[in-house]
């Protein structure tokens, strides 16, 4: 069974250092692709913007400035209130999106909870996967895989004899 834990918040998009409007906005995350956040913006269309990223770099980016490229984080005050900054770029465009950092280090919090750092991989089942995959053959598939399916010519018998 897979667990998500969502988070509904209401993020700005910096128009300019006076104007922003309200972008509303869903953060989730899967047990089942631990090592990602997603992102959903709507945007007013009728299909939502989504955004998946390393959570690890959404982790980091609440304390200090992390990323570089598509996604890069960083926390701020202003007014008093603790903002986490998100600019992320795409052949679409650029964007810069401030988030509450009381909200997004609460749900980070969950996640965390319910993933632990360094316990992602546990998740995803790899182990038990290769535990089955490398496991000996019992009964009638060991015959099968020790038998030639494709015998050489050799082992024809010749016609006629």
């Amino acid at each position: 069974m897979h667990t998500v834990v969502e988070r509904e918040l209401e993020l700005k998009l910096v128009l300019s250092p006076e104007r922003s409007i309200p972008v509303p906005a869903r953060l989730t995350y899967r047990t089942n692709d631990p090592y990602a956040v997603h992102i959903t913006f709507h945007i007013g269309s009728q299909t939502p913007v989504n955004w998946t990223f390393a959570r690890e770099l959404l982790v980091e980016g609440v304390f200090r400035a992390c990323g570089h490229g598509d996604v890069r984080i960083w926390p701020t005050k202003v007014g008093g209130r603790g903002l986490v900054l998100m600019a992320l770029s795409s052949p679409d465009g650029d964007a810069l999106l401030e988030a509450p950092s009381a909200q997004v280090s609460a749900w980070l919090e969950r996640t965390l909870r319910v993933v632990p750092p360094g316990s992602e991989t546990e998740q995803l089942g790899i182990d038990d996967g290769l535990a089955e995959l490398l496991a000996p053959a019992t009964g009638r598939a060991d015959e099968l895989w020790l038998s030639d399916p494709w015998p050489s010519d050799e082992s024809r018998p010749e016609e006629g004899a």
